[in-house]
């Protein structure tokens, strides 16, 4: 259940030891970065322990108001502006890095 303010997007990185030697430290990095230079003041990120699909890390979880969450796997730092511009700013999910498009 969404438990953020109506406005918020809450985004979550694993960062247990699964998710840090997988790369999520990059990730996490590049998230805070992406989300500072576009002054999304909506958006909070933080960081979490195992998410429990250590062989899809690294992984972040994205929750908003009007989609709930969505996983995203193998994350990398590249992939994040196209994640936040699709996703964050234009609400529409990046699929292909969803847990879904890893289980099909």
């Amino acid at each position: 259940m969404y438990e953020g303010t109506e406005k918020e997007i809450r985004i979550v990185v694993g960062m247990a030891t699964c998710g840090i030697a997988a790369g999520a430290r990059p990730v996490l990095n590049a998230l805070v970065d992406e989300v500072t230079r576009r002054k999304l003041n909506n958006v909070v990120v933080t960081q979490t322990g195992c998410i429990g699909i250590c062989q899809f890390e690294p992984v972040i979880e994205i929750t908003t108001p009007e989609l709930g969450k969505v996983t995203y796997v193998k994350v990398t730092a590249e992939k994040i502006p196209q994640i936040i511009t699709e996703h964050v700013v234009n609400g529409k999910p990046v699929e292909q890095y969803t847990i879904g498009a890893y289980k099909k």
